[in-house]
């Protein structure tokens, strides 16, 4: 791949302009520009985006029809009638090839903005499906990356292995794993800032000299090695096989290789 030029988006869910998370947008935006990448930026308070998905988002839906979600963003993915915002984000996937996702840590997840963004803009037929390809690293999404930055108020202990918010990367398994490997695009390992209730300038700068770091390397960093599923190492159970686990891996570490 050549890094010298490639295209990002980034997608930024805070709803204060001079917090934290937007400085960090704001940072890793002119970093990637000043590195040559080609950037568009989806900040989605500033756009008032819709959070929830409901029978207004599928136009297609017959009046008075019972809405099954999944069926009917396929069906209007594949006729072309999704609303023109979710249209919209959809093409930014397709054009970028790598993702920086923003958002601070709220009760162990993206806050609910984001969490909108993802449930209407990875529909079926674009971002899954059998009619799409196989998920966990086939997926439609296949040969983008990501990088997660987060920010939490907590200590840098509390998110660990004999924490008591349990590991950083447990908590943020369903956005590595679940949203992303699962449509095809390599996550590489979260970037965070604890203690983020409080940030003196001294130590802003110390975290954008490590920062500006992981997103000089987005595109040379080697992604988070997550099994896949047509690898051979899941039953049709889609279970992992007895014998597959690297040694003293367990929980959601068994889906990852090489940790033994």
């Amino acid at each position: 791949m050549d890094t010298r030029k490639q295209k990002v988006l980034v997608v930024s869910a805070h709803p204060e302009p001079r917090s934290l998370n937007a400085s960090l947008t704001d940072f890793a935006v002119e970093r990637l520009r000043a590195a040559g990448h080609e950037v568009r930026v989806s900040d989605l308070y500033a756009m008032k985006w819709k959070a929830t998905t409901d029978a207004d988002d599928y136009p297609g839906l017959d009046a008075g029809a019972r809405l099954h979600v999944m069926g009917a963003s396929e069906r209007d993915t594949l006729a072309g009638r999704l609303t023109a915002d979710v249209v919209a984000e959809q093409e930014k996937l397709r054009w970028a090839d790598a993702v920086v996702f923003q958002f601070p840590l709220w009760w162990f997840g993206v806050p609910a903005i984001l969490k909108g963004w993802i449930d209407r803009v990875f529909t079926a037929g674009f971002a899954y499906g059998p009619e799409v390809a196989p998920p966990y690293s086939h997926g439609p999404l296949a040969g983008r990356r990501a990088l997660v930055s987060v920010t939490y108020g907590a200590r840098p202990g509390a998110f660990s292995d004999r924490g008591i918010h349990g590991p950083l990367a447990d908590v943020l398994f369903p956005v590595q794993h679940g949203l992303l490997w699962f449509t095809g695009i390599a996550p590489l390992e979260p970037f965070a800032v604890s203690g983020a209730h409080e940030v003196p300038e001294a130590r802003f700068t110390e975290i954008r000299e490590v920062y500006g770091r992981r997103l000089d390397a987005l595109f040379t960093e080697q992604p988070v090695p997550f099994r896949t599923l047509t690898g051979g190492d899941y039953d049709h159970e889609m279970r992992l096989v007895e014998g597959r686990e690297d040694a003293g891996a367990d929980g959601f570490a068994l889906h990852e290789r090489g940790l033994g």
